[in-house]
């Protein structure tokens, strides 16, 4: 296939590109750890997909080893991660494992016409944007992140309410062994439970003699 060379620079309307739609389809390339697959990810990769008429998207899913070196733990593993990409419906092609940081060699071999990402300074690697050799080819294809929806904002949202789900899955039946509690920590989590009841039963009390002050005041 030969690659589709288009003129720069590109205007956007409504987020599609005024250009001249080729028959043959623009090869769209979106990189990423892609864990705990979520619908931030799917909005990026429906842009990559919506940007042109006739778009080919190929997702690169960072491997295992590269990306705890480089970012950290991640809860879904090489494989999870993969197969969760592969059934998102905007995607044609999965790679796996893909290099870290994108190169102009990368780019030829694949035939890639744009890199799909949001524009933020994406650091590491020793880069201070790993995305820059991309962005200065002319390359690159700005698709805009989900505001409040990443894996970091889930992970946290799990944290804040630790206690909540700890009791639903002790309930469930996992064991405290299971859930990597020692003895103090399950016995911990039992006092905290029972005085969030206590506290939370005082509250509607108060609430309830409040509101029942309230009505007799009217009458």
């Amino acid at each position: 296939m030969n690659q589709i060379k288009i003129e720069f620079p590109i205007k956007k309307d409504n987020n599609i590109m005024e250009i001249p739609q080729p028959s043959a389809p623009i090869r769209i390339y979106a990189d990423g750890v892609y864990d705990v697959f979520h619908i931030g990810h799917a909005k990026q990769l429906e842009q990559a997909k919506k940007a042109f008429k006739n778009v080919h998207v190929i997702v690169g899913v960072s491997g295992q080893e590269e990306t705890e070196r480089l970012k950290g733990k991640t809860l879904m593993n090489e494989y999870e991660r993969t197969e969760a990409v592969r059934n998102c419906k905007w995607i044609n092609e999965v790679l796996c494992p893909c290099p870290w940081v994108i190169s102009k060699q990368f780019i030829e071999d694949l035939q890639i016409d744009f890199v799909a990402h949001d524009a933020l300074p994406y650091s590491s690697a020793g880069s201070g944007d790993i995305y820059q050799e991309v962005k200065d080819m002319g390359k690159f294809y700005e698709t805009k992140r989900t505001p409040g929806v990443s894996t970091s904002d889930l992970i946290v949202r799990i944290i804040k309410n630790r206690d909540i789900f700890y009791n639903q899955l002790l309930e469930l039946g996992y064991s405290r062994e299971a859930l990597n509690l020692s003895l103090p920590e399950f016995l911990c989590l039992k006092v905290r439970t029972v005085l969030k009841k206590v506290l939370g039963c005082q509250k509607r009390k108060k609430k309830e003699a409040t509101t029942d002050e309230k009505k007799a005041k009217k009458n």
